[in-house]
């Protein structure tokens, strides 16, 4: 069997659709790292999230232990007792 040559533009069209499987490829790789980094910045805020909920605990029961049970208000700065 005899090799038979392509046409410039079936060339063309071949040498396309492999720069965009190249390009798809590469962007693809890209998204992912920027989903990696999404989910570890997730994490991250859900830590903190949970460290400011600690942090929160331990001030209400501080203050709670200082004044009594009560609210505050932050506008004025005063304690409430109930």
């Amino acid at each position: 069997m005899e090799n038979t040559k392509l046409t410039t533009e079936e060339i063309q069209e071949l040498q396309e659709v492999r720069q965009q499987t190249q390009a798809l490829i590469t962007e693809l790789g890209n998204l992912e790292l920027t989903k990696i980094q999404i989910e570890n910045r997730y994490d991250e805020l859900v830590d903190f999230y949970s460290q400011l909920k600690q942090k929160e605990q331990e001030l209400g029961k501080t203050l709670s232990e200082k004044y009594g049970d009560g609210t505050i208000d932050l506008e004025k700065g005063e304690f409430i007792a109930s």
